[in-house]
């Protein structure tokens, strides 16, 4: 379960944009505040069900945007091969490539 949460979180930051404010609302509220279905429901006022429906659904299309665009699976890779490139590089014998590499990653 955990794993399925890091996953959605991460796949929530990247496909956000494409949400519409509700969807958004129900998953932030579900996977980033920790809320239950009950909680959620009660602040929209609307049923369990139907938060839970609207987050199933959302689930759903972000996992379709991933299939398309892979921007998390590119990112996983990215950073991979990151701490790969970082672990051969000696630090005090390249301290520019150091550098060149912390740049990089501070654009994810």
């Amino acid at each position: 379960m955990l794993e399925k949460t890091t996953r959605m979180n991460y796949l929530f930051d990247f496909y956000q944009a494409l949400l519409t404010p509700k969807q958004r609302s129900y998953m932030e509220m579900y996977y980033l505040e920790d809320l239950s279905l009950g909680e959620i429901a009660e602040s929209f006022d609307v049923s369990r069900q139907a938060v839970y429906d609207n987050i199933r659904r959302t689930e759903t299309m972000i996992e379709s945007y991933e299939k398309k665009l892979n921007l998390y699976g590119r990112f996983k890779e990215r950073s991979t091969l990151l701490d790969e490139l970082e672990e051969t590089i000696d630090s005090d014998a390249q301290p520019h490539a150091q550098n060149l590499i912390m740049q990089i990653k501070e654009l994810d």
